[in-house]
């Protein structure tokens, strides 16, 4: 290796690691110093210029092959318990709500004006994406695919604010596909970004398609099986369920490219807070003394789980390989 040292970043390696045998990338821009990619407002120090930015070595090719079979596994298992498991109907006592207060002229109030987070951190999300940098001028991500996955969980985001908005008018099981179909694109964004930044870009970036098209098939699916007299809404359980495992299985199997990976442990955390306010809608709405029921602080809980995320994305840096 030559003696001559560059000024560039943390998070490189001098192996290219086993991807390429599986013909994935793992994420790697190739042969570019790191002030080639990020401004000089990041803390440097000397390091090799031929170095190749973020292609993690820390494992051999079958450990690597065997983690991401789990995933495939994980995922397979789902989709066949998805399939296996008798259909389940949405029950129609989901849509009493505890808080059917008008506000305004509005129906059900606070159910509604409270998707306005939805749209405040879904919106900031977007601005951060479309930008690309972060508020010191780092770049906030290190490929596009990583970025075409965050933009899909944020516009998805946006989007829950009108279709749950439009749901908690009059809620019905027909206009709940229009609060869930939103989700849904999230939550397969949230897959795709996890995939791209600790699997694989490349697949990151194969997925992203199929993954949006199988959350809007699952909404879609739930309505025609209802239509058809057999509903069945095991494929939009597994969608949303599924994929916060596949979340966590990637975080636990996979090693990060950036730093503040704890952030998605508070997100889901907050996620699944928000999930236990909406199943005890009636009990904290009365335990508040019918100030805030369960449902509006669920909004606000899955709400403020994005808005870690994001808080996450303008925070974090690019990581040194792990050994």
């Amino acid at each position: 290796m030559s003696a001559e040292r560059a000024w560039v970043g943390p998070g490189l390696s001098t192996h290219a690691g086993p991807d390429e045998s599986l013909g994935l990338d793992r994420g790697g821009v190739g042969q570019r110093s790191y002030g080639e990619i990020f401004p000089s407002k990041l803390p440097l120090f000397p390091i090799a210029r031929t170095q190749t930015l973020y292609r993690p070595a820390h494992t051999g090719l079958r450990s690597r092959v065997a983690r991401i079979a789990i995933l495939w596994a994980v995922a397979a298992i789902i989709a066949l318990a998805a399939w296996l498991v008798p259909p389940f109907a949405q029950p129609e006592a989901y849509h009493q709500f505890a808080d059917r207060r008008d506000l305004l002229g509005i129906p059900n109030a606070l159910d509604v004006a409270s998707n306005l987070a939805f749209l405040v951190g879904g919106a900031l999300g977007l601005v951060l994406v479309v930008r690309g940098t972060q508020a010191s001028g780092r770049e906030a991500f290190l490929d596009l695919g990583h970025r075409w996955a965050w933009g899909v969980v944020f516009l998805g985001t946006a989007l829950t604010c009108c279709g749950s908005g439009y749901y908690h008018l009059n809620p019905d099981s027909p206009r709940l596909a229009w609060d869930r179909l939103p989700m849904a694109i999230g939550f397969m964004g949230l897959v795709a970004a996890v995939v791209s930044e600790r699997v694989s870009v490349a697949a990151g970036r194969w997925l992203i398609g199929p993954l949006v098209m199988l959350g809007i098939w699952s909404v879609w699916y739930w309505r025609w099986s209802a239509a058809q007299g057999v509903e069945n809404l095991n494929p939009y359980g597994a969608v949303q369920f599924g994929s916060m495992l596949i979340v966590l299985l990637g975080m636990a199997l996979f090693p990060p490219r950036y730093t503040r990976g704890s952030d998605f442990g508070v997100a889901l955390l907050l996620y699944g807070l928000a999930k236990l306010g909406e199943h005890f809608d009636q009990q904290i709405f009365a335990l508040t003394g019918e100030v805030l029921s369960g449902h509006t602080l669920k909004h606000l809980l899955a709400a403020a789980a994005i808005g870690w995320l994001l808080r996450m994305l303008a925070k974090r840096m690019p990581v040194s390989c792990p050994q």
